[in-house]
């Protein structure tokens, strides 16, 4: 059995927040860009226009990013606290659904403890990476109650395996280090174990399949 990757508690907390930045630098740096525009072409009303169309709309996916970061990396309430998986669907729906791709939400409105609902949204956070052309993430409960885990399918053009989640979800050693861009999938792994799962990853007929038992 491979000895499982260890990382200090300083360096998890400072890789999560890398994370959380990259994924807001993009919808806050256009929100700067359309202010400069405005403030540029102040005359132009069709500039004005879109201007405020593109500050709008990334004043939302920011907002989007943040709901879900605070349930998916935060400490969403005190230790041992429970959380709404009607809260988990909002967020998911939130960040995720579009034109492209759409949520096929199949878990019972019930109360979860937070490690659980941390798990959860984390493996819909590798499988929406699955399907980067669109397509349906479909999720579904496994067992019920406090020990409820999760089935997250992902159907889509050009559906692919991440390089490297399977071995970040199990925490084992591989080729590269543990780093911004890996940490997500090592984290889940890291929330599954924490709820006596373990995580995983693959390809089932058509659909990628992140589950959790």
């Amino acid at each position: 059995m491979s000895t499982l990757i260890a990382l200090e508690s300083l360096d998890l907390a400072a890789l999560l927040c890398s994370r959380v930045c990259h994924d807001l630098i993009s919808p806050v740096g256009a929100i700067m860009n359309g202010l400069e525009v405005m403030e540029e072409d102040k005359n132009d009303t069709e500039t004005q226009t879109f201007a405020m169309d593109l500050i709008k709309k990334s004043a939302r996916t920011a907002s989007a990013k943040l709901q879900f970061c605070r349930l998916a990396f935060g400490a969403a309430g005190s230790a041992g606290a429970q959380i709404d998986s009607g809260d988990a669907e909002k967020v998911t729906r939130g960040l995720i659904e579009d034109e492209k791709t759409k949520i096929a939400w199949n878990l019972p409105r019930v109360l979860l403890p937070k490690n659980r609902v941390k798990l959860l949204l984390n493996m819909v956070l590798i499988a929406g990476q699955t399907i980067p052309r669109g397509g349906v993430i479909k999720i579904d409960p496994v067992g019920e109650g406090d020990a409820m885990s999760f089935r997250v399918a992902a159907t889509g053009t050009n559906a692919r395996m991440p390089q490297a989640v399977s071995g970040l979800l199990k925490g084992e050693p591989g080729e590269h280090a543990v780093d911004a861009h890996a940490i997500q999938p090592f984290y889940t792994g890291l929330l599954a174990r924490n709820c006596g799962l373990t995580a995983g990853i693959a390809a089932e007929g058509e659909a990628i399949v992140v589950s959790a038992s």
